[in-house]
């Protein structure tokens, strides 16, 4: 029998992005083994009305709906940040992220973290999103992988701040220096795009912390696209967004949303699968698409 990880590694040999909808997931042979997967979604942007996706009202529920036909559930699922469109209303951003708690209450995984994005938290640092989801920064452990969400959005000017980054030093002095760690964050940590506010002012001071750690991953989201970068050991993997795609970092003047295609209203959305090998520090990642085309 061929597990779930040897067949991802066979579907990605001819190269480029493995779509596939998680049939083969019941063949994945987990006795006596800690690994795992989780998928990661992000900037839903609940609440956003316009050109780049006139089908807004269904596409979060579409990603709903996709995760919940895996045949082999996830551990957990990870929201990294936007879960709603941004207003200036305080009332209107406590019901925007009322409706997408709903609306996320139906998977069926019992495990459901969430990140702010800046669209959620900048404008009151925080507080509508802690009032709803909790803390905004926090750690959890699972089957040997150290998890942390760093918070890059609360703070209007796009920092951690001093606070924070010493309590992730202190977070992460409880590690071994070949511990498994993910980051999870919105924001990416390095500078890809500072001018399309696509950088962590502080973000260096972060990956300063993390770099003595030999096995460091970082999940983020905000650029609304697939990207893989690397400092020095340390892999960035941003995902896909929920609501509509972003130009290609550099590529054009203003960072504004890739036109909208009526022919094929899923494209350049999308979400993800990681699978997790604790043992080897490795996670393959599968992307997936928001809606069967």
């Amino acid at each position: 029998m061929i597990d779930r990880r040897s067949f991802l590694r066979l579907g990605a040999v001819g190269g480029g992005a493995v779509f596939m909808s998680g049939l083969y997931g019941k063949a994945w042979a987990r006795q006596g083994s800690d690994d795992f997967y989780f998928v990661q979604l992000s900037d839903a942007h609940w609440g956003y009305r316009g050109p780049a996706n006139p089908d807004a009202q269904n596409t979060l529920r579409q990603a709903v709906a996709a995760v919940n036909a895996l045949p082999e559930k996830p551990d957990f699922i990870v929201f990294t940040g936007d879960l709603t469109h941004s207003t200036d209303d305080p009332a209107e951003r406590r019901k925007r992220m009322a409706e997408f708690r709903q609306i996320v209450a139906g998977l069926e995984v019992k495990q459901v973290h969430f990140l702010p994005g800046e669209h959620d938290a900048s404008l009151d640092q925080g507080a509508a999103f802690q009032e709803l989801f909790g803390s905004t920064h926090y750690s959890f452990d699972h089957k040997g992988v150290h998890f942390i969400a760093l918070d890059n959005v609360s703070d209007p000017g796009a920092r951690i701040g001093e606070a924070q980054l010493a309590w992730l030093k202190t977070d992460l002095a409880t590690q071994r220096p070949d511990a498994p760690i993910v980051v999870l964050t919105h924001r990416p940590l390095f500078d890809l795009e500072p001018k399309w506010d696509w950088a962590t002012r502080d973000g260096a001071q972060a990956v300063a912390l993390l770099m003595p750690y030999a096995n460091v991953t970082v999940f983020y989201g905000h650029i609304h696209q697939e990207h893989h970068r690397m400092t020095a050991h340390i892999a960035h993997h941003a995902a896909k967004s929920l609501i509509f795609p972003l130009p290609v970092p550099g590529s054009q003047a203003m960072r504004t949303p890739l036109p909208w295609d009526p022919a094929a209203p899923g494209k350049g959305l999308g979400w993800r699968e990681v699978d997790a090998d604790p043992r080897q520090a490795s996670y393959q990642i599968t992307e997936l698409p928001v809606a069967k085309g």
